[in-house]
């Protein structure tokens, strides 16, 4: 514990001085079957200043998480970004993705989806490249959730599809 503190002095301090805000660009998708509803149930967590970034280079205005006056312009933006960087497919059928709404913090931003009912879900697919139009080194990390069975896989720059049997 001791070497492992005295590596993250240096670190905390190299990056303390810098203007980079953090030195990764990861995201995370939970992709979570309800068989009640029987819909997937879709949480993306992504960076809030990357997501800034991406919209606005996407769609060439600027727009400000936590900033009330364009949360308008953001669910719209978001609606459009996430129709276009995100596809999901059961049993060789896609499903129709709806975009629910976003929450966000100071550090990042949570992204709410929902998906058309669908039965049984064996073969699940999905072809993610969220923020891939901003950063050749994004890792998105896919989390796949059927009947209590978790399948998770790390997505990096340009690979976007992820395939898994339950």
């Amino acid at each position: 514990m001791k070497n492992f503190s005295l590596f993250l002095v240096p670190v905390f301090f190299l990056f303390s001085f810098t203007k980079v805000k953090h030195p990764y660009h990861v995201g995370s998708m939970e992709i979570s079957y309800n068989s009640k509803s029987k819909t997937f149930e879709i949480t993306g967590r992504f960076f809030l200043d990357d997501l800034e970034s991406a919209l606005s280079k996407k769609y060439g205005q600027s727009f400000h998480f936590n900033d009330p006056k364009y949360k308008n312009q953001l669910n719209v933006a978001l609606k459009n970004y996430c129709s276009e960087y995100i596809r999901l497919k059961t049993n060789n059928k896609f499903l129709k993705v709806e975009f629910i709404g976003f929450q966000e913090d100071n550090e990042s931003v949570d992204i709410f989806l929902e998906t058309e009912a669908v039965n049984n879900p064996q073969k699940v697919e999905v072809a993610l490249s969220f923020l891939y139009n901003l950063f050749d080194d994004q890792i998105n990390i896919v989390h796949i959730i059927v009947n209590n069975q978790r399948k998770s896989e790390k997505l990096t720059y340009p690979n976007r599809y992820v395939y898994q049997n339950f």
